[in-house]
């Protein structure tokens, strides 16, 4: 295992942003998320875990302490079991080691479902195109969403009509202070809106290094969103039902004349996305936000979990357009994306602290005139 001192962390993340660690290591093994943890532990150094750097935003001065990147790889397909054979399954593994099945070319295409068991360092962009291309529905609009696998259950990711939270059959993870590894079930995670166990009540307990995706084999897609409906019907003639890889194809084109799409060479990909959650709001709440604006604010259902399905968002984006922020807005070298208001930009040498004082500009706004707190989506690191 090489530890590396004073790495540049910006490299590393979809910003661009943030001053060096004080220690570096790449995991490409459980063995090696135990050593780096192990090391760490022995030192008593801060720990923080680094996935795919796009909902991050690093402190200009850097983390003093050990950045442990999850590097593991891999991806097994394999029917879904019934509770039986997992339980014998997962005593057979518990008495010799074993991990994931193996991968394999020979499964029945006509299975009800099948589980796909992904190291959770890799492309969660890769991953999806490669669910599409089996033919699997269950994850096609969240086709172009940067980062990496391990992400997916900490932020329970959601986007165009899906989240994560449903296709979630278990999440394999390192129990940093138990020294061992645990597996948790969909309905043990705490999925909420953009939240989970992981990045909430168990906040760096866990370090995720599979995530079990229960997919539908022939399913037909997912077609909830007006943007991603307009953008099928813009693509096809026939009417007919477009195909999974149709729709996600049709995400990405949204994704990316949103700005929300990493492409080579655009500024406005050089964001962590969306850098403000919508807010979950009740019916009441609804009405203040109605009774001070001119115009009717837009909302959709929650989604998550069971606590938000009485509830609603309404589009952090109306909020702060509604407050005076338009597309385009900087200060200094942070802006607020030219194609979508939600994401804040580094426009070229953009400061943490120019754009933390942009995220706050616009969070008191939102408050002063809409009584709403806006909460960040990306993760701080080293403030």
């Amino acid at each position: 295992m090489l530890i590396k001192e004073n790495q540049l962390l910006a490299p590393f993340t979809t910003f661009g942003i943030g001053g060096p660690a004080r220690w570096f290591v790449e995991a490409t093994s459980e063995d090696e998320v135990v050593e780096a943890t192990a090391w760490a532990r022995e030192r008593g150094t801060a720990l923080f875990v680094l996935g795919g750097g796009s909902n991050l935003l690093v402190a200009d001065a850097g983390f003093d302490g050990l950045v442990l990147r999850v590097g593991l790889r891999g991806i097994a397909v394999a029917p879904v079991e019934s509770q039986k054979n997992r339980s014998s399954r997962m005593a057979e593994e518990h008495t010799s080691g074993a991990k994931a099945p193996a991968d394999s070319s020979s499964l029945d295409v006509r299975a009800k479902a099948l589980t796909y068991h992904v190291a959770a360092g890799e492309d969660w962009d890769g991953f999806v195109e490669r669910a599409v291309e089996d033919n699997c529905a269950g994850i096609e609009c969240l086709a172009g969403i940067p980062g990496t696998v391990g992400g997916t259950p900490v932020q329970n990711v959601g986007a165009y009509g899906q989240e994560i939270a449903s296709v979630i059959e278990r999440v394999r993870a390192f129990d940093v202070g138990e020294r061992r590894f645990v597996e948790f079930s969909a309905s043990e995670c705490g999925f909420a809106y953009r939240r989970s166990r992981f990045n909430s009540t168990d906040r760096g307990q866990f370090i995720v290094t599979r995530v079990d995706y229960r997919l539908t084999p022939g399913a037909t897609p997912t077609l909830r969103y007006e943007d991603l409906q307009r953008a099928i019907v813009e693509s096809r003639s026939d009417g007919g039902e477009p195909s999974l890889a149709e729709v996600a194809a049709a995400v990405r084109r949204v994704r990316q004349s949103k700005g929300m799409l990493l492409v080579e060479g655009d500024a406005d990909c050089r964001s962590a996305g969306s850098f403000f959650k919508n807010p979950v709001i009740d019916e009441e709440q609804w009405r203040r936000i109605a009774a001070g604006s001119d115009k009717e604010p837009p909302r959709f259902p929650a989604g998550g979990g069971e606590e938000d399905r009485s509830r609603m968002k309404v589009p952090a984006a109306w909020l702060i357009e509604q407050s005076g922020f338009a597309k385009g807005h900087s200060v200094g070298g942070a802006g607020i994306s030219s194609r979508h208001t939600l994401a804040l930009v580094n426009l070229g040498g953009a400061s943490a602290a120019e754009i933390l004082e942009l995220a706050r500009q616009i969070a008191t706004s939102v408050e002063e005139r809409f009584g709403i707190r806006l909460e960040m989506e990306p993760v701080l690191v080293g403030f």
